[in-house]
């Protein structure tokens, strides 16, 4: 069988060239992060809004990848010094240089188009970014952290600690922070666990 994602066209932009994605992009978010381990009950115009940070940071990159004209996936990342302090602060309590890291945002993929290699290229294409823009010696993103008895928990899960430790990643639980959103099954907003990893750049 052929890779899909072979199939596939898949291109970097950054900085301004995102914002004319952003409906795109903030509509495929909202359904993919609707799932396990995120349980995201978020609007679009929310989404729309987050996603401007890219649209502000000339640095910044998103990885498109397109099944003819329909967007199926889109990874994210800018330098960790645009992020925000909950991001930056454990970085800078553990005697890390935040200019010198590159953060991965988040990736999304819709369900048809998974196990077929786009996990990998999203890593793959980011990195890419981080090391062509230079003065980078780390990558990392952060992951949210549920309980293995968590009620919403599908039986057939599968978290993507495999994929990430291939790709050179590593957890590093002493690196963690707070995210607040509405799970679906939530009233209102509440904190929620994440945990980074790093890899070092050669």
């Amino acid at each position: 069988m052929t890779d899909l994602a072979e199939s596939l066209r898949i291109q970097r932009i950054s900085g301004s060239a995102i914002q004319a994605w952003l409906p795109v992009l903030a509509q495929l978010r909202i359904r993919v992060f609707r799932e396990f381990p995120y349980l995201y009950d978020g609007s679009v115009a929310y989404e729309e809004k987050y996603l401007h940070s890219y649209v502000a940071v000339p640095d910044s990159v998103m990885v498109l990848a397109q099944d003819g004209e329909r967007v199926v996936g889109a990874a994210s990342g800018l330098p960790l010094v645009a992020e925000t302090p909950n991001v930056i602060a454990p970085f800078l309590q553990h005697g890390y240089d935040p200019r010198r890291i590159f953060y991965y945002g988040e990736s999304v993929l819709l369900p048809e188009y998974r196990g077929r290699g786009l996990g990998h290229r999203f890593l793959a294409e980011r990195e890419a970014h981080a090391r062509a823009l230079g003065g980078f010696e780390m990558v990392c993103f952060c992951a949210v952290v549920r309980p293995i008895e968590h009620p919403r928990r599908p039986a057939d899960y599968r978290p993507l600690d495999m994929l990430w430790n291939r790709h050179g990643f590593v957890r590093h639980p002493e690196l963690h922070t707070i995210f607040s959103w509405q799970d679906l099954d939530e009233a209102t907003e509440s904190p929620k666990p994440m945990v980074f990893w790093l890899k070092r750049l050669d």
